[in-house]
């Protein structure tokens, strides 16, 4: 079994200006690949997991949300690192209209895409971390049963304003996706076993 980190994407990986999808529009935060060449160097699969409600939106398509993780994938193996796999949710519960606009599984808070990557990629979901900007992440990393982290780009500062305010799972808090990474190899080694946060009590449903 493998040892993962799962990554948000915009707000984490990414400046976020809203439904993002072109790929001449990717900006990476500074360190991103570097953070993702040392998760590879350490044995963590480097893997991304983002809501894309745009696509129910009608805002963009499939094919444009591909077209973006191929540039994304190549900004990152340019500065040596690798993203091991892609998911995303298309639906949103109420906006758009058609069959992407559903109550799903797969959405964060929803823990369906680390369940999936689990599924297809063999990880080992108890020694595994989800780094993110909002609580919707930290709340999916945490019912999936990982350790969580929270970034303060993007939506961080307001995310962590407000768990300090009305409560949150525990998390970790660092500036950047690089200083978590960092710790996430200090203190924890892919060799590590066992449950870093109480594991759901049940398995998933199946994805719809």
């Amino acid at each position: 079994m493998h040892r993962a980190v799962f990554l948000d994407r915009d707000g984490t990986l990414n400046h976020d200006s809203g439904y993002i999808h072109r790929p001449e529009d990717l900006l990476l935060f500074p360190g991103v690949p570097e953070a993702i060449r040392l998760l590879n160097g350490a044995g963590y699969l480097a893997v991304v997991v983002t809501n894309q409600a745009g696509i129910a939106r009608g805002y963009y398509t499939e094919e444009d949300l591909c077209a973006f993780h191929r540039r994304l994938r190549e900004e990152v193996a340019a500065g040596g690192g690798r993203v091991d796999g892609v998911y995303h949710c298309p639906h949103h519960p109420t906006a758009g209209e058609g069959p992407l606009t559903r109550a799903c599984f797969c959405r964060k808070p929803a823990p369906g895409m680390l369940y999936r990557a689990a599924l297809d990629l063999e990880i080992d979901l108890g020694g595994s971390f989800l780094v993110g900007d909002r609580e919707g992440d930290l709340e999916a990393g945490w019912r999936a049963g990982c350790r969580t982290a929270l970034v303060l780009t993007g939506e961080g500062r307001t995310t962590q304003e407000k768990i300090e305010r009305t409560g949150g799972m525990p998390h970790q808090v660092f500036e950047t996706l690089l200083e978590a990474v960092r710790w996430i190899i200090r203190t924890a080694s892919p060799e590590r076993s066992g449950p870093a946060t109480p594991p759901v009590s049940a398995p998933p449903p199946p994805l719809r």
